[in-house]
């Protein structure tokens, strides 16, 4: 039975379709699919170069010529102490103390020649003196030397009560971390009990620093009072003094003051120590001493343990 043409076509024209579809599909998917990347397995030779040197293997003066040439600038840096110009840093033209004072009577042939050296050596103090009225028009020797005392007496009560900031208004920048150091994990009982001479004022001196008009008053104030001092450890327990034992002591006290600072106040500089003072006493200071090992049912009092002593340490060079 013959067919006709068109009939023929159809299923040659729908598989030439389908083949044409596939086809464009397959270019599609190889324009989306990444094609493999060649590398280059050999490359150009290197030649080996040795690592640069640590800064720490460098000297000073290559780590300088290696931040120029980088164009970085190098600080220059000043080897220098910074300075407080609100107190100065010592006691300029210390008192020296005469030998066997509050001891030697004045009616005495030793008494009278220092009697008489002090009477030399006022000389300057008046003309410091003079020059202290020019900045402190109601300074005078009678009422500081009660004031001194007064700087003296509040100055250890708030060093006694741990104080910082009452402790600072009353002594200077020298004089605060010597009061304070060592002192740390201990406790400090300090007693004002009387005058046993009324205080007066000793040696005076008006220095400059850093420039002439630029002065300082530094007043040595003698005082001969009764105090009970006792300073225990952080476990209680005394390392020196005596809170029920007063006893008498001698101080000369720097009194210092900024003149041309208008708000300037007389605060504690520092003490001045004899040569010819006694040796301070020595601090007995608290060790662990091993003892024996006990059993559980062993006490300590049954075995007769003979503490042994400890040797002696030399605390201080």
């Amino acid at each position: 039975m013959a067919t006709s043409i068109c009939r023929t076509f159809v299923p040659l024209h729908r598989i030439s379709s389908c083949t044409s579809k596939g086809a464009e599909v397959f270019t599609l998917l190889q324009a989306t699919c990444a094609l493999p990347m060649v590398t280059q397995i050999r490359t150009k030779k290197r030649f080996f170069i040795p690592p640069a040197p640590s800064p720490k293997q460098m000297s000073q003066a290559e780590q300088e010529a290696k931040a120029r040439a980088a164009g970085i600038v190098v600080r220059q840096q000043y080897m220098e102490r910074s300075i407080n110009i609100s107190c100065t840093a010592g006691v300029f033209d210390p008192y020296i103390p005469p030998e066997g004072d509050a001891r030697l009577s004045t009616l005495s042939k030793e008494g009278l020649k220092q009697r008489t050296e002090q009477i030399k050596q006022t000389a300057a103090s008046q003309l410091a003196i003079r020059k202290i009225k020019e900045y402190d028009p109601d300074f005078t020797s009678k009422d500081f030397a009660v004031r001194a005392q007064e700087i003296f007496i509040e100055a250890h009560d708030a060093l006694t009560n741990f104080n910082k900031v009452k402790l600072h208004s009353l002594v200077t920048e020298r004089c605060y971390p010597e009061m304070v150091r060592g002192n740390r994990y201990k406790t400090l009982r300090w007693r004002f009990m009387e005058s046993l001479e009324p205080p007066r004022v000793v040696h005076a001196r008006c220095p400059d620093m850093v420039s002439k008009g630029n002065l300082y008053a530094q007043v040595t104030v003698r005082m001969h009072s009764r105090q009970t001092l006792a300073i225990y450890d952080r476990f209680g327990r005394l390392m020196l003094g005596n809170e029920e034992e007063p006893r008498d002591v001698l101080e000369y006290l720097v009194i210092e003051r900024h003149l041309i600072n208008p708000y300037g106040t007389w605060r504690l500089h520092g003490k001045i120590v004899p040569a010819w003072a006694p040796p301070k006493e020595a601090i007995l200071k608290t060790v662990m001493i091993p003892g024996p090992t006990l059993k559980p049912e062993q006490e300590f009092g049954e075995l007769n343990y003979e503490i042994p002593k400890p040797k002696p340490v030399q605390w201080y060079k």
